[in-house]
């Protein structure tokens, strides 16, 4: 609250001051943000002053916009006001701070908020930094183990390129800071938009979106945007596979299309016969093909250029979802296969952080003649007129993280990219060959290879000992492994994705992990562990547990806790057993304080 009242007393004593030189403020209540109206000619001279006394000024339309937050003291109000007088010739004059709140009543909070324990029990840092501490222990990350997560690609957030984010000269520069004062910026985002170009083939990119799913929905306003200026407007179907990402539906109908599936084949390829007969039958109204490559199914499809192929000849365009790029960098590229348009998940292939909710990059590209397609932004359209509007408020999306994904490729280099992609795919046929005595690796190539990631298929499990695929996630935390992605692309399964980040020696624990669990299968199966009550469907077994004495399990503490011997080096402690599982998620009961 009291960060509220001080920006609220500094934008206060402005509007006072202003009103004092005689500007005509647009509202007479506000919180943080003051604006009045301004001629032309009265702008270039404030905006020559400005320059001047190195205060930046937002101009919008014909007024004058001017917002504060907690960074902000009195000494600004002081310059601003200067800079006005300035600019009518007459003297400055700095008012008393303004207590007084402009914001009408109805609009004013009476009720408390806040109210949770956690904002009142902590007052000092290292009593704050030892709840942070403790909430941290019960995650399972990177720092633990490997995190195999299929499709999402969990590799390193190496150190050194996440380093320059922290460097005021990026971190503090405001995103509609003149060009002028952002070089560095404008370096950096003109060599990560030409290596992007180049590692995938298309000529043209924005940088706008803030997450893949932005960056899905797009390249589909691109695709609409072009079949609109050509006079084909009536293209509003987007056939999807169903083995492309599972975000690439939901994005097509908010864009404003409509979807039709495309079955799969029994090796989990596109169904040719399948797509090219819908092909021809909405070839009138086809607007496209969203297609994943790799599919999400962990496999080279390989007849992609007879699939891109297909839709080229019936009109339509072909984008390509680019979650699993990282089975494409330096060996293939989107072009090459024939697509027109794509979107790069940064938080996948190009190094920065993924999870916890962002902030997310998602650029989208496409070949020359969709470039005028693409989303931009006012503050960067430098006169273009854009038919694709802003899609994020930022011209250039989340521009700081940007520097990650510069960093990456700039270390690696040409060489150390294709690297990357070999080493993902290898560390992912390496774990399918190691475990094809105990697990069926549900989908493979012709030659019996996949790509950069494997789904175990676990279904016979559930038939043989009455185990779900959820069993063995939940056991893999004894182990000290965070779960594959569980059940998609298909239910029962296990999506596995390695990544190049993982040495042989942790993807040997994991293996070692996997092929235990299956020999605590096979007990159940052969009558030696009971089906209702064993090491899966208990797991996972917690420190509180283990130490009870009301222990009442048919095997080990030991066996329970630290199935395999090294797994005691480094014993990861799940907090909680599992709570009623899918229950929980359909019949959700909020535990927190009121947030109103």
């Amino acid at each position: 609250m009291a960060i509220a009242q001080q920006i609220h007393q500094l934008t206060g004593t402005l509007a006072v001051g202003l009103k004092q030189l005689g500007f005509k403020l647009l509202h007479d209540s506000h919180f943080d943000t003051v604006s009045f109206a301004l001629d032309a000619s009265m702008r270039d001279k404030l905006l020559n002053l400005s320059v001047q006394k190195e205060i930046n000024i937002n101009f919008a339309d014909a007024y004058v916009s001017i917002s504060f937050d907690e960074t902000k003291n009195e000494s600004d109000v002081k310059a601003l006001l200067s800079l006005f007088s300035d600019l009518i010739g007459a003297k400055a004059i700095m008012p008393d701070l303004n207590s007084k709140t402009t914001i009408p009543q109805q609009l004013q909070r009476t009720s408390d908020f806040l109210t949770a324990t956690v904002f009142k029990k902590y007052r000092t840092e290292h009593e704050l930094m030892r709840y942070i501490k403790k909430l941290e222990r019960k995650d399972i990350s990177l720092t633990h183990s490997m995190i195999s997560l299929g499709s999402c690609t969990m590799k390193l957030n190496s150190a050194t390129s996440m380093f320059a984010l922290s460097w005021p000269e990026f971190a503090n520069v405001h995103p509609f800071v003149p060009e002028n004062q952002s070089e560095g910026y404008n370096k950096v985002i003109a060599e990560l938009s030409e290596a992007l170009c180049k590692i995938t083939g298309f000529d043209a990119i924005s940088l706008q979106p803030n997450s893949g799913a932005t960056g899905e929905y797009a390249g589909l306003l691109t695709i609409r945007a072009y079949h609109k200026k050509n006079n084909q407007a009536q293209r509003n179907i987007i056939l999807i596979p169903a083995s492309a990402h599972g975000t690439n539906p939901a994005s097509a109908i908010v864009a404003g299309f409509e979807t039709v599936t495309i079955s799969c084949d029994a090796t989990g390829n596109i169904n040719v016969q399948d797509l090219q007969e819908k092909a021809l039958q909405y070839e009138s109204v086809l607007a496209g093909l969203m297609v994943t490559y790799p599919s999400t199914h962990g496999v080279f499809e390989d007849d992609i250029l007879t699939v891109t192929q297909t839709i080229h000849n019936h009109g339509g365009l072909v984008y390509m979802d680019g979650a699993n790029m990282n089975a494409q960098v330096g060996l293939t590229n989107p072009v090459s296969i024939g697509a027109d348009v794509c979107h790069l998940n940064l938080h996948k292939t190009f190094g920065i952080p993924h999870g916890g909710g962002g902030p997310g990059v998602g650029p989208v590209l496409a070949k020359a003649f969709l470039a005028e397609f693409l989303p931009g932004h006012p503050y960067a359209a430098n006169g273009k007129k854009m038919v694709v509007k802003a899609i994020a408020s930022a011209p250039y999306g989340n521009a700081n993280v940007l520097l990650i994904s510069h960093a990456y490729i700039k270390l690696l280099g040409e060489t150390g990219l294709t690297k990357s992609t070999q080493m993902a795919i290898l560390n992912a046929n390496y774990i399918a060959k190691r475990l094809k005595d105990f697990y069926q690796t549900l989908y493979v190539g012709k030659n019996g290879f996949v790509a950069h990631e494997l789904i175990l298929d676990c279904r016979e499990f559930k038939k043989t000992a009455e185990i779900e695929v959820i069993d063995i996630a939940k056991r893999l935390m004894d182990y000290g492994f965070h779960a594959p992605t569980v059940s998609f692309p298909v239910p029962g399964t296990l999506m596995i994705e390695p990544t190049e980040s993982e040495s042989v020696e942790e993807l040997d624990r994991f293996i070692e992990a996997m092929i235990e669990i299956r020999k605590e299968i096979k007990e159940i199966e052969d009558g030696k562990a009971d089906k209702k009550i064993n090491l899966l469907k208990n797991a996972p077994h917690t420190q509180s547990l283990l130490i009870s004495d009301s222990y009442d399990y048919p095997y080990s503490r030991e066996r329970a806790a630290f199935p395999l011997e090294w797994i005691a080096e480094n014993k990861f402690w799940p907090s909680v057993s599992r709570i009623n599982d899918a229950l929980g998620d359909r019949n959700l009961v909020c535990s927190c304080n009121s947030v109103f």
